[in-house]
């Protein structure tokens, strides 16, 4: 009985600190995998919650959006000022998504995606029509406020109608037509043949499609 009590001492402080080490571990990869300025899910990480939640979701929306004219924040203001609007559209995106059970991420820049669960097409424009509202409130910097305004695009899923890279192309593609008209959001509501010419599963135009900047 000696003996087991003595192992049973000596091998719980060792278990107690593996475990501490492994939750260190764990808390350390998935700060790794997290944007550092806004705490969101970077791209790749994003991407496999988002694939998870099309296979076990009937119907749901994809997001992406940006800023209008964010380059001229940074060349104005700096680029602290630039940082300090990307970290509040971060986090106002980001209690958005938690708010209606999605996942948020930042895909670089000042691009941004989301994924919320499914609900008609009229709830969904009022959803974003409510983050909108948000996402345009000015961001409190140096004494002053910068006025701040996002253009989003949204293409809902429903069961079997595409997968991820088609839904983020046509977000992107409505995003982009929601720019030209000066923000707010657009949603596709058919995946049908992309309107805009594509380069890998990106709408030309986009950063890295070698096309002209959006």
């Amino acid at each position: 009985m000696s003996h087991t009590l003595t192992a049973l001492s000596v091998a719980l402080p060792l278990a107690s600190g593996w475990s501490v080490h492994s939750l260190w571990m764990r808390r350390r990869i998935e700060t790794a995998r997290r944007d550092p300025l806004t705490g969101l899910w970077t791209r790749d990480p994003f991407e496999e919650r988002a694939r998870k939640s099309l296979a076990r979701r009937r119907q749901l929306a994809v997001l992406v959006l940006d800023l209008n004219r964010f380059k001229e924040i940074n060349d104005t203001l700096g680029h602290a000022a630039g940082d300090a609007v990307i970290r509040a559209t971060g986090q106002r995106l980001g209690q958005w998504a938690e708010e209606h059970a999605g996942v948020a991420g930042r895909l670089g820049g000042d691009e941004f995606a989301a994924v919320i669960p499914g609900c008609s097409i009229d709830k969904l424009g009022a959803n974003l029509h409510a983050l909108t509202a948000r996402l345009d409130r000015p961001v409190p910097f140096g004494g002053r406020s910068v006025e701040v305004h996002a253009s989003i695009g949204a293409a809902y899923y429903r069961t079997g109608a595409g997968e991820l890279s088609t839904l983020l192309r046509r977000a992107d593609e409505q995003m982009y037509r929601a720019k030209q008209r000066g923000g707010g959001w657009r949603i596709a509501q058919r995946l049908t043949v992309p309107e805009m010419r594509t380069v890998n599963g990106r709408r030309a135009g986009r950063r890295g499609t070698g096309g002209e900047a959006a």
